[in-house]
């Protein structure tokens, strides 16, 4: 076993340095999200945000309305009214009203359930994307996204960003030219700097959904190394009284 292992190495040192490229591309270029799942304000507003823009079209269907309501710091009363527009009970997952074949009409297809799309993706990678949106009349629904090029679907939070513009560089080998940056060409209902919080929010929720049990995690965490620290100092006790009697 200890010689299989050995011989198996090179090969399993040689796949992570050929991974490497492709890591670092898929992270290249994107926006640092600044996430805390320890602000519970912003938690309550990604999940407000989330519901009024997003669940309209997707679902969140390994989430449930009571363990918001828990985790968020919110009563019963204040999830069903704010957060459920599906007419859905406290115990209910999340899910959407749009039908699959009124999806496939607007979409093409149903659009995809973000329940995991923060361990999927990254928290970059969904802060990055909700702002990366622009205009384009190519596409049938007239936006295109900088970072997930030709992508079904419209900006959400249009209206809160406001109407971004690409800027495009020169087009090489006789393909497309590339988007090199977006402007702000008609601004929405709030300034960058508060529509990067409202982006933040959502990115901090999903990535909540994705494991709700790292909050209890995190707050069990401090209590474990505390323990561990007070049971490795029982143990050093424990070894010092066995070997005071040994020379």
């Amino acid at each position: 076993m200890t010689k299989f292992a050995f011989r198996l190495l090179p090969a399993l040192l040689a796949g992570l340095f050929a991974a490497a490229p492709v890591l670092a591309e898929e992270t290249a270029g994107l926006m640092h999200a600044g996430t805390d799942l320890g602000d519970q304000a912003s938690l309550q507003r990604g999940a407000q945000l989330f519901m009024n823009n997003c669940s309209g079209c997707h679902s969140l269907q390994y989430l449930r309305y009571s363990r918001m309501a828990s985790d968020l710091g919110l009563t019963e009363q204040e999830v069903m009214d704010n957060l459920d527009f599906t007419g859905g009970k406290i115990g209910d997952q999340v899910h959407v009203a749009l039908k699959e074949d009124e999806a496939k009409q607007f979409f093409g297809k149903m659009p995809p359930d973000l329940s995991l799309i923060a361990r999927v993706r990254g928290s970059d990678w969904i802060y990055t994307y909700l702002k990366s949106f622009y205009l384009d009349e190519s596409r049938p629904l007239g936006w295109n996204n900088k970072l997930f090029p030709n992508a079904s679907m419209p900006n959400p939070l249009w209206e809160l960003q406001g109407l971004q513009q690409p800027v495009y560089g020169k087009a090489e080998g006789g393909g497309d030219a590339p988007v090199e940056k977006l402007v702000l060409a008609t601004p929405g209902s709030q300034t960058p700097a508060q529509f990067d919080q409202s982006v933040r929010d959502i990115t901090t929720f999903l990535e909540y959904a994705g494991e709700p049990a790292a909050l209890k995690r995190q707050s069990l965490g401090v209590w474990v190394v505390l323990f561990l620290a007070f049971f490795t100092f029982l143990a050093w006790l424990l070894k010092k009284e066995f070997w005071k009697d040994v020379h």
